[in-house]
């Protein structure tokens, strides 16, 4: 089986930034939700009034139908921080179908971005790969392009970093945050990394997969070389299936909110539910 890879070059700059906009324009959903009331710009319920209720947050409609007196509760700003985390190893770089794992992924974190900053929530992002990128948490428009243009580069000799990248990352966030996860995590410490994080912060892991991965599935035994590594290995198609399936069971496990994305594939409108739906009594995974 041959699967076709793109060269070491920059994805196109125009049809990149408009797929980007698109991305933005549909992704704009809150997904730092206050978790909690107050006093704010949107409003959320009404409540009972209590003593000491200011009398400009009266809801004379409900305390008219009601008989009895209601104010109005309306959802706190709150600036979250965003932290995509995209991966820019070796094996995101597989691409049968264009724009493949990677370019798909640089999309919708740009997407994800750009509502965000329209939520008035600073974003920042670090890669999980062989180079050295950190930006830190920003409002700026141009810093985002920034980060976005530079990561549009992409190579095929990047090793897996994305464990020890979380497990770094995660002492430096002095307040609660978002944490998007933007990989195909075949770095196998990314899990307990993830768990680590979780604990104090609201972590969504998007999973990449390409078709040609799939098309592995039903293979017999085969030689393999693991492009982060350069490893050689001998390994069976069912046993890289219960691998796929062993990662989404132990995200489930973990509590932890993912998302299976395959280029190639309509995911727009699930992506779109699947981060409204999020911040419900229970926490839900989509495939």
């Amino acid at each position: 089986m041959e699967t076709t890879l793109h060269h070491c070059e920059p994805l196109d700059s125009r049809q990149f930034m408009l797929a980007v906009k698109r991305l933005a324009d549909s992704l704009s959903y809150g997904t730092d939700r206050s978790p909690f009331l107050g006093q704010g710009i949107e409003y959320v319920q009404s409540r009972r009034y209590e003593p000491g209720d200011p009398v400009k947050s009266m809801d004379w409609r409900i305390t008219a139908r009601t008989g009895k007196a209601h104010v109005k509760q309306f959802e706190t700003p709150k600036q979250m921080p965003v932290w995509l985390v995209v991966d820019t190893s070796a094996s995101m770089a597989l691409a049968s179908h264009p724009p493949g794992k990677y370019g798909l992924a640089l999309q919708v974190a740009g997407g994800i971005a750009l509502a965000s900053l329209d939520r008035v929530s600073p974003v920042g992002v670090i890669g999980a790969g062989g180079r050295d990128l950190v930006v830190q948490p920003s409002l700026s428009r141009d810093v985002l392009l920034q980060w976005l243009h530079a990561l549009r580069t992409y190579r095929f000799d990047e090793p897996t970093t994305l464990g020890q990248r979380l497990v770094a990352l995660e002492p430096s966030l002095t307040q609660r945050s978002l944490l998007i996860v933007l990989s195909d995590f075949h770095d196998p410490d990314a899990l307990g990394a993830l768990k680590l994080v979780g604990a104090r912060h609201d972590c969504i892991c998007l999973i990449f997969r390409d078709p040609a991965e799939d098309q592995l599935k039903g293979a017999g035994l085969f030689r393999a070389r693991e492009v982060e590594s350069g490893r050689e290995l001998v390994t069976h198609g069912r046993k890289l299936l219960s691998t796929t399936d062993a990662l989404l069971a132990s995200l489930k496990q973990a509590s932890l909110d993912h998302f299976l994305i395959r280029p190639g594939e309509p995911f727009l409108g699930r992506l779109r539910h699947f981060l409204r739906a999020r911040g419900g009594v229970s926490r839900r995974n989509r495939q």
